[in-house]
């Protein structure tokens, strides 16, 4: 409970929006030679960090350059630094600063799942062993049911701590993730394309001119 209500309530790593005196500076600098109406080309500001050069992505709604690894939340209307997602269960953004207590929360209920599983099966082996599938469910204990729960509840817990677990390893957050996949699906369905082009203009292309 105490990991739940850390990452509930404390700041994700909010960047604080320009003020307005910055704002409009900005955006004077940036539509100098905008036509009115238009929108302007995307910014970006180059800056060096341990002597290599990184581009820092414009936010249009918080008029603010982003750090690099942070995104802009659409459902919170902020700018996270180190964005891993907005999750809905908790009730806030999970970034840079919640994402421990966000990875301890789902750690310890994969504990507590797995711990009432397994006694639960304990229970049900060890007490219930005599009695039917009929007898177990309509049992007022409901264990077997929680077996079930239990059972189901498994997969997902574990299998969220497990996928944390393994962007820890690879020093990744869940939007990086997401996004790489979106690339590679991208370049996976343009070169099926390319090739199902050539296919059929080299191969099927020919036979309706005979």
């Amino acid at each position: 409970m105490a990991t739940l209500l850390r990452t509930s309530f404390s700041d994700p790593g909010v960047i604080p929006r320009a003020l307005p005196d910055e704002a409009a500076f900005i955006e004077k600098a940036a539509n100098g030679n905008v036509p009115q109406g238009q929108r302007p080309p995307p910014r970006i500001k180059n800056v060096q960090i341990n002597n290599q050069i990184v581009k820092l992505k414009y936010c249009y709604t918080c008029k603010i350059f982003r750090p690099p690894r942070a995104s802009h939340c659409s459902i919170c209307d902020n700018c996270v630094e180190r964005f891993d997602h907005h999750c809905p269960w908790v009730g806030n953004c999970v970034g840079k600063r919640n994402y421990r207590y966000f990875f301890l929360f789902i750690l310890s209920l994969s504990l507590l799942t797995i711990y009432i599983f397994t006694f639960n099966i304990v229970y049900v082996a060890l007490s219930e062993s005599g009695l039917s599938i009929c007898s177990l469910l309509l049992n007022p204990s409901f264990t077997v049911l929680e077996v079930f729960i239990c059972f189901f509840t498994l997969w997902s817990v574990v299998g969220l701590t497990g996928f944390h677990t393994f962007l820890v390893s690879l020093n990744q957050t869940t939007n990086e993730d997401v996004n790489i996949k979106r690339i590679c699906l991208f370049l996976f369905l343009l070169t099926g394309y390319i090739w199902f082009y050539l296919f059929t203009y080299r191969t099927l292309l020919p036979l309706t001119n005979m």
